[in-house]
């Protein structure tokens, strides 16, 4: 399980970024966090794997708390956080398998790694995992010849790699199309429920977090304005986390979206036949 109690982030500039977030996410739960630009959701989820150090608070992972470690063994619990980015993070020039087999570093020796020289289990493992994202025939091709949603699932293969006990997602379908969105989300959420994982995902899609998430939590302005269910999302929350807005017509559109390509996957698959 992950805690916050009472998580703040102030910068020298005396900008507040989080005011004490305190929340926990149990094993199994996928939590989207959700809110508008600047509301504190990537600096959240890098508070919690120390990428930035919050100004006040704690965090615990199981029984440890991230904020009083020093850097030994704060690189030793990090191997229990699994990132993914936006932007995927890959290294262009590897292979699909060996940045798979990249989530192996924090356990290797470092002369391994050099040489790329991992142990048979790691890339047995590497391997399994490639499988599950639905990219074994891509394990030899360079990240850089893949496709957004491939890249993304390269970048899922990878934090899996390193045994995870939580996820952190960094807004996973930003760079996404919404077909493709749906599937990473999807595969996100079989996941995690196969191997009862924890995870945060910061999305800016509001339908799409209704969709696949099992909690919502909404920040504005640093601090924790909604936490519930999906179905709890009402134009009250909504409005009370973005402001005033026509929530109603957002939906319809949404919907007509998502019909509009309803519709044309049918026209390409009369086109087919």
């Amino acid at each position: 399980m992950l805690t916050l109690e009472g998580l703040s982030k102030t910068y020298k500039t005396g900008d507040a970024a989080l005011t004490e977030v305190s929340l926990s996410v149990p094993k199994g739960q996928i939590m989207g966090l959700i809110g508008p630009s600047g509301a504190g959701k990537s600096t959240l989820i890098r508070c919690i794997n120390r990428l930035v150090d919050p100004t006040a608070g704690r965090i615990l992972l199981g029984d440890v708390d991230l904020v009083r470690l020093g850097k030994a063994d704060l690189r030793r619990q990090r191997r229990r956080i699994g990132m993914i980015f936006q932007e995927y993070a890959l290294v262009e020039r590897l292979t699909v398998m060996e940045n798979v087999l990249s989530g192996r570093l924090g356990y290797v020796p470092f002369w391994r790694s050099f040489l790329r020289r991992y142990p048979g289990p790691d890339i047995q493992r590497a391997y399994q995992l490639l499988d599950r994202v639905g990219l074994i025939d891509h394990a030899d091709k360079r990240a850089d010849a893949l496709s957004g949603g491939q890249r993304q699932r390269v970048g899922i293969a990878r934090a899996l790699a390193q045994d995870p006990e939580l996820l952190l997602v960094d807004e996973p379908t930003a760079s996404l199309d919404p077909k493709t969105s749906r599937q990473i989300m999807r595969l996100l959420t079989e996941i995690c429920a196969e191997r009862g994982l924890p995870a945060i995902v910061n999305i800016h899609d509001v339908p799409l977090a209704q969709q696949f998430m099992q909690r919502i939590v909404g920040l504005r302005a640093g601090r924790v304005v909604f936490d519930g269910a999906p179905d709890q999302l009402t134009h009250d929350a909504l409005t009370a986390i973005y402001g005033e807005e026509d929530w109603n017509a957002m939906r319809q559109g949404d919907d007509e979206q998502s019909q509009a390509e309803a519709e044309a996957r049918d026209r390409m698959a009369a086109l087919a036949r």
